[in-house]
């Protein structure tokens, strides 16, 4: 079995809109799912959702602390009004992993207008409340959780962010499990672009009456890119 399927994913905060859809992708991938929540009873529920869903009980369900604890990559997809609370009660149980974090600083009522945080955007944020023990790495920021519940090819690329390229190369091996397009987009300060994206395909669906915007990424060599098997 190749190192990719006995990795543990936990998706903390994954009772949301994106972490079913990232779990059922990559259980079917082969990867080992925990869904995380501060609440087990939601866990648990979404994780039994996403086992009817697969056809198989694999995907398992814990406290946020204890998911972290068992897995070897976390992914965060957590609202951005929970993001620093759930980042600080994680800190300690985090060190020495890797962090996705695939949270948009949107600020209702006006989720279609770019609102950055002081820290540059939520990734760069991530980073400076965990520290240097953590490898935060931005993904999957403008991907719809629509398109993520679908059994079909996504029509969008994932932009990945960090500041660690071996932390990029493990995120970007994430993306194409869940078949996606994966692109190395370079430095955690980047995700500041990434992360704004989001509020403008959020009023481009407002405007247009779009499902779902997303972006694709052309004119670059097929060498340079991470497809999806």
């Amino acid at each position: 079995m190749s190192e990719r399927l006995i990795l543990t994913l936990a998706i903390l905060g994954g009772t949301g809109k994106v972490g079913p859809g990232l779990a059922y992708r990559w259980a079917s991938a082969g990867y080992h799912v925990i869904i995380g929540s501060r609440t087990p009873e939601k866990a648990e529920r979404v994780a039994a959702e996403v086992n009817e869903r697969l056809g198989r009980d694999v995907v398992r369900s814990m406290a946020n602390e204890e998911a972290v604890q068992s897995c070897d990559i976390a992914v965060l997809t957590v609202p951005y009004e929970a993001h620093t609370s759930i980042l600080e009660a994680l800190k300690d149980h985090l060190q020495g992993k890797v962090l996705v974090d695939t949270t948009v600083p949107l600020v209702p009522p006006k989720e279609g207008q770019v609102q950055m945080p002081s820290a540059g955007s939520a990734a760069q944020e991530a980073q400076e409340i965990l520290g240097d023990g953590v490898d935060v790495v931005a993904a999957f920021q403008n991907v719809s959780h629509i398109h993520l519940l679908e059994d079909r090819p996504v029509p969008c690329d994932v932009l990945v962010c960090g500041d660690s390229e071996e932390a990029r190369k493990q995120a970007l091996t994430l993306v194409a499990a869940a078949k996606l397009v994966g692109w190395d987009a370079g430095p955690l300060q980047n995700a500041v672009v990434v992360e704004g994206l989001t509020s403008i395909l959020i009023g481009i669906n407002q405007r247009y009456k779009v499902k779902a915007a997303g972006i694709r990424i052309t004119g670059e060599p097929v060498e340079n890119r991470a497809d999806p098997e």
